[in-house]
């Protein structure tokens, strides 16, 4: 099992990043094209068919409840998530090729929208995580129920999430 590290291959990425949506995918649905792994899919499905926004926050809490506890230890700035409105760490993990994140906010929407991206993106190979496309969080139809700064916090967490798994596989 590796534990990520910073390096010179990890990704660089910019916290002000905004998505645009690529312009032959349609939005709305999930597209086949947007290289998600299955649970993702799934879940971003599950999303989807929820039509309240509120119940969508709600889904979010839930899932918050579903993450497993980190050693208060592994909570440094070495995992910390940058951009963020609120704290949130995620950590990596490689093992037989595959990534594993366990994370941790200070903030109970925070966590659920980072235990979304665990449970979305553990279990896959470096090179899935990498080629997921950030238009899943469109798709998602969370940005009536989140304020912008929330959204662009999930996109960094899940930029961060693309540049470790990068930088594991480097080291494979």
């Amino acid at each position: 099992m590796m534990l990520w590290k910073q390096g010179p291959c990890t990704a660089h990425y910019s916290t002000h990043n905004r998505y645009a949506p690529h312009p032959k995918r349609r939005i709305g649905t999930v597209a086949q094209s947007s290289n998600m792994p299955q649970t993702l899919s799934s879940l971003v499905k599950s999303f989807q068919a929820v039509p309240d926004p509120m119940q969508r926050y709600r889904q979010l809490l839930y899932l918050a409840k579903g993450l497993e506890p980190i050693d208060q230890a592994s909570l440094n700035s070495a995992f910390k998530v940058p951009g963020c409105v609120s704290q949130v760490w995620i950590i990596p993990t490689s093992s037989d090729g595959r990534i594993y994140y366990q994370a941790d906010s200070d903030s109970q929407l925070t966590k659920g929208l980072a235990a979304l991206l665990v449970k979305g993106l553990s279990g896959n190979t470096p090179k899935d995580i990498i080629s997921v496309d950030p238009e899943f969080i469109e798709l998602l139809g969370l940005n009536t129920a989140l304020t912008p700064s929330r959204t662009n916090g999930l996109l960094n967490m899940f930029k961060l999430m693309q540049a470790q798994a990068s930088e594991l596989s480097c080291d494979e």
